[in-house]
């Protein structure tokens, strides 16, 4: 369930993302920012009330700082908008998903934010240099220089 799950979400990621990046053409990228966070608030307090069995503002003891997500997500949506308009929806996905796997594996290293510890390991650091050098490949230029690819994707 957890793997359908994941599938799904990179699904809806990607299309959103191009959809913002469209948008803000348009609207400009603090106006389609904003269309988007107000959207989503607004679509999932429905969703909220109708699904889900605690109180809106339950926290029960959880560290009000983890609330500051709703701000990450606004640099989420306005940097991976901005980078699909500079390198293309495939180029900027696969570097955030390098990005978020390599903090990931950050996070379950040292055991961040209430996370059990899970140790770094050298398939993990293998696995993360060969997705980082595959966009390299990906993002290269047939017939030019690997050095030439690296700079102009920068």
């Amino acid at each position: 369930m957890g793997m359908m799950l994941a599938v799904f979400a990179g699904l809806l990621i990607s299309v959103q993302t191009v959809f913002n990046a469209r948008v803000s053409i348009e609207a400009g990228s603090w106006a389609t920012t904003s269309f988007v966070m107000g959207l989503g608030f607004i679509s999932s307090l429905p969703l909220f009330f109708l699904l889900d069995q605690g109180s809106l503002f339950q926290l029960n003891g959880m560290n009000p700082f983890y609330l500051i997500s709703g701000v990450l997500g606004v640099g989420l949506i306005f940097f991976i908008m901005k980078s699909v308009h500079h390198l293309g929806p495939a180029a900027a996905i696969s570097i955030v998903l390098v990005s978020q796997l390599a903090v990931a594996v950050m996070i379950d290293a040292f055991g961040l934010f209430g996370f059990s510890q899970v140790p770094f390991t050298w398939n993990q650091a293998a696995g993360l240099f060969l997705l980082a050098a595959g966009i390299v490949v990906f993002k290269r230029e047939p017939g030019k220089k690997l050095s030439i690819a690296l700079r102009r994707s920068a």
